[in-house]
């Protein structure tokens, strides 16, 4: 998948349970809406929207499973059967959370990296990290890119945001760090879009600034309330 979204452009299709558009058929025609606008790559959440997005378009997917478990913070694509679930859905890449956080049930993030590896070795690995320590780790075990993802949504980073004193976090990973890297994170803007690949970010994500509308209508109606 790595060849197809270099220097391109990946939408996130995601809508949770709460949100109106939570739809699988839903998903599936923004993607191909995302496609239309040039989008090389979809990133996309459970099973079901997968399999139907990869019926409407032709696009490589990265797959995640957003799942909560009791005694851990770790929920995107957590344990083995979040693991089996995406490899079920035929998407290209696989992202998890790659931070240092215990994972449910004791599972390792090692083990699950290995399992994939393993058994699964045409199905790519994505490290959703919140730091260096996160990046350098995912490097180690094999992932084949790193994720800017999670920075600002962990208790250490909790509101950071990846571009805030000039896109410094990701300056360092791409300093730091050997394998491609992912920019992804609150990245609202075309212009932002832009200025992380000028920085050297292998492939950018962007989700709710094109796939969530109530975040756009907030975002346009805090401005008309400051003005």
């Amino acid at each position: 998948m790595l060849e197809y979204i270099k220097k391109g452009l990946v939408v996130s299709c995601q809508a949770q349970k709460n949100e109106p558009l939570h739809s699988s058929f839903i998903m599936s025609k923004m993607a191909l809406a995302a496609k239309q606008g040039g989008a090389v790559g979809i990133r996309a959440e459970s099973k079901p929207d997968i399999i139907a997005i990869k019926k409407e378009v032709d696009l490589p997917v990265v797959g995640i499973v957003k799942r909560d478990y009791p005694n851990s913070e770790v929920f995107i694509t957590a344990t083995k059967q979040e693991v089996d679930e995406l490899i079920e859905s035929g998407c290209e890449m696989i992202a998890m959370d790659a931070t240092q956080r215990e994972r449910p049930n004791g599972e390792k993030l090692a083990d699950l990296v290995s399992y994939v590896k393993e058994y699964h070795p045409k199905i790519q690995l994505m490290a959703d990290i919140s730091s260096l320590e996160d990046a350098l780790e995912a490097v180690r075990l094999g992932f084949d890119c790193v994720s800017t993802t999670l920075y600002g949504y962990t208790n250490e980073t909790k509101g950071c945001k990846l571009y805030e004193n000039d896109f410094e976090f990701i300056k360092i990973i791409l300093k730091n760090v050997s394998i491609p890297v992912i920019a992804e994170g609150n990245i609202i803007t075309p212009e932002m879009a832009g200025m992380v690949l000028d920085l050297g970010a292998y492939s950018v994500v962007v989700g709710g600034a094109i796939t969530r509308p109530q975040q756009i209508t907030s975002r346009f109606v805090e401005e008309i309330k400051r003005g």
